[in-house]
């Protein structure tokens, strides 16, 4: 990686805060001082709320407030419903939010009929759509997210499980939405595709090749599940734009 990082999707863990009646995944806590010390040329973080956590954001607000006491320049992706009020998403975004997570797997804590209601309401604010799915059911969903009213930002090379063929239909369909100049792909986490991470360094590969400039570098630390020592992973062809300017261009940092 270079000097300058921006890392584009972690998660922050602690046991005071309750885990969701949807959660799935409990991970061990994992703080922003052991984040800095694991990362500590990293300039700026994107403070993802995890599934573990449901609604209940103030983890990660939490943690975007402590990184920057201690001099990391941090924004945030939350999770939020067709409930949430304009003044609540005003309130957030004053704090550095500028996305709403979609999580649309097991551990979720909002469903597909959320999608098209919180990107109107998000819209105004400039925030985008976070989407996590498995990647084989984008062509069947690629219509519907063609018509949000925000960008999207497409998690994990995303994460087709299993991997698909380069010259598949599935991976076209990600292709197609990185056409639009409106959409964006996160370079993280091969391991929640495929035990086998050589089988999602060719898709990594082709869309480096594609658009590097619609592409996110990201650690997805703390990796749950898997040991932090070993997971973080940054494909080959990676430059600066991948690094650093395009989340800074996305997040206004």
């Amino acid at each position: 990686m270079g000097s300058l990082t921006i890392d584009s999707h972690i998660h922050v863990y602690d046991h005071r805060f309750p885990a969701a009646p949807t959660a799935v995944v409990h991970a061990d806590d994992a703080s922003v001082t052991e984040y800095i010390d694991t990362f500590p040329a990293t300039t700026g973080v994107v403070v993802v709320q995890p599934s573990a956590y449901g609604l209940d954001n103030r983890c990660q607000l939490g943690a975007m407030i402590d990184f920057e006491a201690r001099g990391v320049s941090a924004r945030g992706v939350m999770v939020i419903d067709a409930e949430t009020t304009v003044g609540e998403i005003e309130r957030l975004d004053a704090l550095g939010v500028r996305g709403a997570r979609f999580h649309m797997l097991p551990g979720g804590a909002v469903a597909w009929q959320h999608l098209e209601p919180v990107a109107e309401r998000i819209a105004d604010v400039g925030w985008h759509i976070q989407l996590q799915l498995d990647g084989r059911e984008l062509p069947v969903r690629i219509e519907r997210l063609l018509s949000l009213p925000t960008d999207l930002v497409v998690d994990h090379v995303g994460r087709f499980m299993p991997p698909v063929a380069v010259e598949s239909t599935e991976f076209d369909a990600l292709l197609q939405l990185l056409d639009t100049g409106r959409t964006w792909v996160k370079l993280s986490a091969p391991y929640e595709s495929s035990a086998d991470v050589a089988l999602v360094e060719p898709l990594a590969a082709a869309l480096i090749e594609h658009r590097p400039d619609r592409l996110l570098w990201a650690s997805n630390w703390p990796h749950p599940g898997r040991d932090r020592t070993t997971a973080t992973w940054v494909p080959d062809g990676i430059d600066e734009r991948i690094l650093v300017n395009n989340a800074t261009r996305l997040y206004g940092f």
